[in-house]
């Protein structure tokens, strides 16, 4: 990585800068306000832009939600966010979508569940909830910490669901989107639209390994920083404030 050639610094939120869907902490939010003297900041979201804007607090950053298939601005005039991109995808076919998820339930003996056996997103995005929608939370974090028992079955469902980016989501969930839609995609398509090489960018990822979110963009020529405790970021980019 050449410090000397970023410009954007883009970023993932949950277990990045903060917990899974809480607030960030005071020193993180410090951090951000730091940086964004200096380089221009991007959120890169799987979630929909407003509920990246909501969780951070209405923080004044651009942010491209579900994938890239949202993209919105900052508007410092009226505090919020102006949607530039909003796609949707036609709904799909739920009967084969069902019959694919039965059998991997059938499969690998996760007939037992709570509510409904796949989440359809209004985006097009689709989520296999293992333990089903309406699951326990304290079931659904005791289920698979590790992702080991989703892992072993990735590459299986990827291959059912060769028309989705399958990613493994959450504490108990695959998340699928729409092809093309991924991180590396969006970003991409931001480069191309601003006019920047991928070098200008370094990307910011917790959720890097086999089947994570940010994955595309962590094997991809995009600059990539890793967080392993989103505790730790204000430390892991101090360099990048130095002179």
């Amino acid at each position: 990585m050449d410090k000397s050639k970023i410009r954007v610094i883009a970023m993932d939120l949950d277990g990045t800068l903060t917990q899974h869907k809480q607030p960030m902490a005071p020193r993180t939010r410090e951090t951000l306000v730091r940086l964004s003297e200096k380089y221009k900041l991007m959120m890169v979201g799987a979630g929909q832009v407003m509920r990246i804007f909501n969780q951070m607090e209405q923080f004044p950053i651009d942010i491209i939600g579900n994938y890239g298939m949202q993209y919105a601005t900052y508007n410092p005039q009226t505090g919020g966010m102006d949607m530039q991109r909003n796609e949707t995808i036609l709904a799909p076919d739920r009967a084969p979508i069902e019959a694919k998820v039965t059998a991997f339930r059938e499969k690998y003996g996760y007939t037992e569940y709570a509510g409904d056996n796949v989440e359809y997103h209004p985006s097009g995005c689709l989520t296999f909830p293992i333990l089903g929608t309406k699951a326990k939370q304290e079931d659904k974090l005791a289920f698979d910490p590790d992702r080991v028992k989703r892992r072993r079955i990735y590459a299986e469902v990827c291959e059912a669901f060769s028309d989705y980016c399958v990613f493994v989501g959450g504490s108990s969930s695959f998340d699928m989107a729409p092809k093309p839609y991924n991180k590396y995609y969006a970003l991409d398509l931001y480069c191309r639209e601003q006019g920047i090489a991928h070098e200008n960018v370094l990307f910011i990822g917790d959720d890097y390994g086999t089947g994570g979110n940010d994955e595309s963009v962590y094997l991809s020529d995009i600059p990539f920083l890793c967080v392993d405790d989103y505790t730790t970021f204000p430390d892991l980019v101090a360099f990048l404030l130095e002179d």
